[in-house]
């Protein structure tokens, strides 16, 4: 039979009427805006189904009804349409093992990944009081942080970082792909805005494979970079105890392509000591682009400025009678840190098919700071720039399902700084700090480059395979600028090549039960501090401290998946510990002096406890108990073999209670409770154990589609618990004064707030 040259046009223009009713689009997590693979969709009725593929990629026949399911996340049901083609799904706080994990190099569910890693969502952020990082933290099993001020923090990861005296080190941060940590491996994390933040992903164990220098694992601060086909206006203002204040603007651009949030945050504090008053001002901006059907442009800005006063560490005396005092010398000079620093980061995401795409991400940072020290004056200039790439693939090895990525960053600052005589004895007691003469005079550029492979291959279907292996190459030039003393320690110093391997196993044993098996290997060159001589100088003998983990996990869910639990137990041997020797009141060395044992068991179980369609009662509890120790620790002819690991405690145990109900009343009580720790090496003096109660309580109005609203008070320490925040270890005594180890917790003290938020 023939048909007719205007029956073949014909049925050529319906059918490609036909594919011009094709909508494509993409499903993304509502609060972290990054793409979802195997999101179920079916049409209403039933007629039509598929599914997002590798990079979060759907097409619909035509404009309609759909549903979208995927598990873990709330199903949604939406109008799929060409000017509505981006569907954000919410997740389910109860199903932890479903949650999509993106710190590991693949998009994979929780419950697949053979490495022990803690999410702290942003409803989770929001039940504190969003000034201090450090109770959010505290309930991850094995992670301590100690918090001396607003300023003065350090993070512990099983026990790793412990050394550093006072900041973080060994564990490696970033925020979205941007380093927070900088060349010499220190970081600040306590400059991120919090309300800003949409997950906190924590890898614990080394992560050195994927991430290079990180012995004690990598932290991801995921930004909320805002929603789709939105338009609003948030602002939110704090008062509380110490002369508290804090002012949030908050603004929301999205349509169906681009979405951006731009924050403010203006925060003051007298704090509870005598000299730290702090302000600090913070401009964030995080925005997402899909630029067609196969490319994503994400820009990240932070830009921090402050100035905080230290009250420094006190004696066991004045920490038990007088704990508002600053430290002598610390008040005499009113010592004190001024900066200004900004970060600045742009990933490219290109989706060369639905198997294969590349990511690449460029960013920079700067500071500009001013402190001033007793001992001396520090001013210090540093920017930095670098480059992370990598390409991902997902395909077929054997006939089983082989996903692999293969990539590079490099990253170089260079930080010049001087010190400078402070003159503050010469003047009265009211003056504060007097910049002197010039003590010394460097330039230090610093910059490392990682290569890596990491991989996944599923052997069955219920057991995975995963491989990596990173090299690291790091190098400090120093340039001596300071030709006062006669002498030139001008020169090259490069830290030997490390090569970081990690291999692990997942087994699926039931529905609701996985285990894993993992053993990795981690490395951290020396911080800047540690590096530093009294005089200014680069110890040039110092060594990385390197290490190996062995790790046995499990995950799972109970009760019809109304319990969640997540465990892990765990063995890690470092070699060339990384140590601080004091050699004056507030001045120390850093040297390697021996090797350190590691064991320690993690458990967390989340329990749904009571659920309708008013009210949802959730406990989460958690709690580490960690066997650190001296496994051959010589230092200056002091042998302290066999004792315990300082600065950590041996036993925490964090619980929360969650409640929210659909009238928008809400509450949260924490407990914590932080085992007593070892101060000394020698193990002579032991902190004190404590206990922490927090409460908040809330009412939101989230019902209304034009204006919410957000009104909370909140409590903190509410049994006034007298205790150290943050502890000084090997605290030295000279000219005949005692020890300053302590840093006072703050009693018992109060905040209270609200947010208005008003959609456009």
């Amino acid at each position: 039979m023939k048909l007719s040259f205007a029956t073949v046009i014909f049925s050529l223009l319906i059918t490609l009427q036909s594919f011009s009713q094709e909508i494509k689009g993409k499903v993304i997590d509502l609060q972290n805006t990054f793409e979802l693979a195997n999101v179920q969709i079916k049409s209403v009725d039933g007629s039509y189904s598929t599914s997002t593929n590798f990079s979060g990629i759907f097409i619909v026949p035509k404009k309609g009804t759909y549903i979208f399911e995927l598990s873990g996340y709330e199903s949604k049901s939406i109008i799929i349409d060409a000017s509505n083609k981006i569907v954000e799904l919410k997740i389910i706080p109860q199903k932890i093992d479903e949650i999509t994990i993106t710190s590991n190099n693949f998009q994979s569910k929780l419950k697949t990944l053979p490495t022990s890693i803690a999410t702290i969502s942003a409803k989770q952020i929001e039940q504190n009081n969003t000034v201090n990082i450090a109770p959010i933290l505290n309930n991850i099993p094995g992670v301590f942080m100690h918090s001396g001020t607003l300023c003065t923090n350090r993070i512990t990861t099983r026990g790793i970082g412990s050394r550093n005296l006072f900041g973080t080190s060994k564990i490696k941060i970033y925020y979205q792909d941007i380093p927070l940590t900088n060349g010499s491996g220190a970081s600040t994390i306590e400059d991120i805005e919090l309300s800003t933040l949409g997950r906190i992903e924590i890898l614990k164990g080394p992560s050195s494979s994927m991430y290079g220098a990180g012995l004690g694992g990598t932290i991801q601060l995921i930004p909320n970079k805002g929603m789709y086909n939105e338009v609003s206006s948030n602002s939110g203002v704090t008062f509380g105890s110490f002369g508290l204040q804090k002012y949030l603007l908050q603004s929301n651009f999205g349509n169906h392509k681009n979405t951006a949030r731009l924050s403010y945050s203006n925060l003051h504090s007298d704090g509870y000591r005598n000299n730290n008053e702090t302000d600090r001002q913070v401009l964030t901006l995080a925005t997402n682009h899909f630029i067609g059907d196969n490319d994503k442009l994400t820009i990240i800005g932070n830009y921090v400025d402050l100035k905080a006063y230290i009250p420094s560490s006190l004696n066991e005396d004045d920490y038990k009678n007088n704990p508002k005092k600053a430290a002598f010398t610390w008040g005499r000079a009113k010592g004190f840190e001024d900066y200004k620093k900004g970060l600045f980061g742009l990933t490219w995401q290109h989706d060369y098919n639905s198997k294969t795409q590349h990511k690449t991400s460029v960013f920079g940072s700067f500071i500009d700071s001013y402190e001033a020290r007793p001992f001396n004056i520090l001013k210090e200039n540093t920017y930095g720039l670098g480059i992370r790439t990598r390409i991902i693939k997902k395909t077929s090895l054997f006939e089983k399902s082989f996903e692999w990525t293969l990539g590079g960053e490099f990253f170089k600052d260079n930080n010049s700084y001087q010190t400078h005589r402070n003159l503050y004895n010469d003047f009265p007691p009211e003056t504060g700090s007097v910049e002197g003469e010039k003590l010394s005079d460097f330039k230090e550029k610093r910059s490392y480059y990682n290569l890596f492979f990491d991989s996944k291959y599923q052997i069955s279907n219920n057991t995975n395979v995963t491989l990596g292996i990173n090299y690291n190459y790091t190098k400090y030039t120093l340039k001596d600028k300071f030709t006062g003393n006669g002498s030139d320690f001008s020169g090259d110093y490069n830290f030997k090549a490390m090569i970081s391997p990690k291999l692990g196993v997942t087994h699926q044993i039931s529905r609701n039960t996985m285990a894993y098996i993992t053993a990795s290997h981690g490395f951290s060159p020396p911080s800047l501090e540690e590096t530093l001589l009294p005089d200014g100088l680069i110890n040039t003998t110092i060594k990385p401290e390197s290490g190996w983990n062995y790790e046995f996990g499990f995950r799972g869910n109970l009760f019809n998946d109304r319990l969640y639990y997540d465990g892990a137990i765990y063995r890690m041997d470092v070699k060339n510990l990384l140590v601080a020797r004091r050699t004056d009141s507030d001045e120390y060395i850093g040297i390697n002096a021996g090797k350190t044992r590691y064991n320690g068991i993690e458990l967390m179980a989340n329990y749904l406890l009571f659920a309708n369609n008013k009210i949802n009662i959730s406990l989460l509890n958690a709690t580490a108990i960690n066997d650190f120790k001296f496994k051959d620790f010589i230092d200056d002819q002091e042998d302290y073999s066999g004792n315990e690991l300082t600065g950590v405690p041996k036993f925490t145990f964090n619980s929360n209670i969650d409640i929210t109900t659909t009238k928008g009343l809400y509450g949260s009580i924490n407990y914590n409770y932080v085992g007593k720790m070892p101060i000394r090496d020698d193990n002579t003096v032991y902190s004190e154990k404590y206990q922490l109660t927090n409460l908040k309580l809330g009412y939101k109005n989230g019902n209304s589609k034009k204006i919410q609203f957000d009104i909370f008070i909140g409590l903190n320490n509410v049994f006034d618990e007298k205790y150290a925040s943050m502890l000084l270890i090997n605290a030295g005594s000279f000219g005949g004064n005692a020890p300053r180890y302590y840093y006072p917790g703050e009693p018992v003290n109060f905040y209270s707030g609200g947010n208005l938020k008003y959609v456009f």
